[in-house]
């Protein structure tokens, strides 16, 4: 049951983000791709991540997206007269996804010994613990500090500072998109 939600959610997310690619109306670009980030917090709560399903919600599909918003109405870009691209351009996409979809076939029966032992070369590592230890260093910091210390730990030590350029960044966009704006008015 939980496989069959997940692709669900998955062509939820995948239609989505194509419809807000070929969509010729910002303020449809956006709501698509709000459809999409609330589908891929769907399938983050299907993968037992519900922290970073709430952060997903609450920062992409929340703050985010409501400055995309803003950003768009401010500018006041119009309408067009149709709200998808023509036929041909939705054939380029179609054999692009085959393309890429095509690529991701042969993952289909990959698993994590499967993937040690291909970058081992050696039936004796086989083991994905032994093999990549940052994943099972992961795991343990979020059983010991739990999910939301795990997370924040590096966000606010780390990465700290290019946390801060990217708030930096969409105030940026905010004060241009008003100089823009300011300018038609």
């Amino acid at each position: 049951m939980a496989t069959a939600v997940f692709y669900f959610f998955a062509v939820v997310a995948v239609l989505s983000a194509v419809l807000c690619i070929v969509s010729r109306s910002p303020i449809a670009a956006a709501l698509w791709l709000v459809s999409t980030m609330f589908s891929l917090a769907a399938i983050y709560v299907l993968l037992n991540a519900p922290f970073i399903a709430t952060i997903q919600v609450l920062v992409y599909a929340g703050a985010v997206m409501v400055l995309f918003l803003f950003v768009i109405m401010l500018l006041n870009l119009g309408h067009a007269r149709s709200d998808l691209r023509p036929f041909g351009f939705w054939m380029i996409a179609v054999l692009v996804v085959a393309a890429l979809g095509s690529k991701l076939l042969p993952l289909v029966n990959y698993t994590p010994e499967r993937v040690t032992l291909e970058y081992t070369h050696t039936e004796s590592l086989a083991n994905p613990d032994l093999v990549f230890p940052a994943g099972r260093a992961g795991l343990e910091a979020t059983e010991s500090r739990g999910v939301v210390g795990a997370v924040a730990e590096p966000l606010f030590q780390a990465y700290l500072i290019p946390f801060e350029i990217t708030s930096i960044l969409l105030l940026t966009a905010i004060v241009g998109a008003v100089v823009l704006a300011k300018r038609r008015i």
